[in-house]
């Protein structure tokens, strides 16, 4: 199949491929609940997945004493990781990562999450070998910086202009604006459709299904 607009497909992990907004949810309420800090709301919690985790403590409660943030970090991690080996993958969204890669798109991973975290999940959903290229919150500047698809674009030698960048936030479809890539939303993530389109992204997609489809016929 002919690649028509894009070479390169970048993809945000949690909320996008990997269904996980409500247990990231969950562990940022419960680590502020181990430290007697108020507990944000489900919404404000949800805003801020995408940011690296320090930006995320520190956007999730502004009016609290900075030297508790490496400590919030500390107990979202420990919850998340006492129940990240019961995340899974969307449904679909295996099958439509073997098409594109078979079709022989470029595929890379840009998200918030850590090196060491980033790589246990692809391990535990046997998705390692699948991506051409990753770049995660604690090796450059958090989304909506443009570094992780400058960054990208650079390794694999891709044009901007023809990548992709497909997440559920508004920081992911901000990075792209500010990269200058292209940007495709997922509704079924942490951040409401209208947030979304606010963003202007070239395509919305509400189920995976959907975006199978959009890529298959234009991508």
């Amino acid at each position: 199949m002919a690649r028509k607009q894009f070479d390169l497909i970048v993809f945000d992990w949690d909320g996008t491929l990997m269904d996980s907004t409500s247990t990231i949810v969950k562990c940022i309420q419960a680590a502020a609940r181990d430290l007697s800090l108020p507990i944000p709301r489900e919404e404000l919690a949800a805003h801020v997945i995408g940011l690296g985790l320090h930006e995320a403590m520190q956007a999730v409660l502004p009016e609290i004493d900075p030297s508790y943030y490496p400590r919030m970090v500390e107990r979202y991690r420990y919850h998340f990781l006492s129940r990240d080996h019961e995340l899974t993958l969307f449904p679909g969204i295996h099958d439509m990562l073997t098409e594109l890669s078979q079709n022989g798109y470029f595929l890379a991973v840009a998200t918030g999450k850590s090196r060491v975290g980033l790589n246990r999940a692809m391990n535990d959903v046997k998705l390692l070998s699948m991506f051409d290229a990753t770049r995660c919150a604690d090796e450059t500047f958090s989304k909506p910086h443009p570094a992780m698809l400058q960054e990208l674009t650079r390794e694999l030698g891709q044009d901007m202009r023809r990548t992709v960048m497909i997440g559920d936030t508004s920081h992911d479809l901000l990075m792209a604006n500010n990269a200058g890539a292209s940007a495709i939303a997922v509704q079924y993530g942490a951040h409401p459709a209208d947030q979304l389109a606010a963003c202007n992204p070239l395509y919305s997609a509400a189920t995976v299904a959907e975006l199978h489809q959009w890529l298959s016929e234009h991508a």
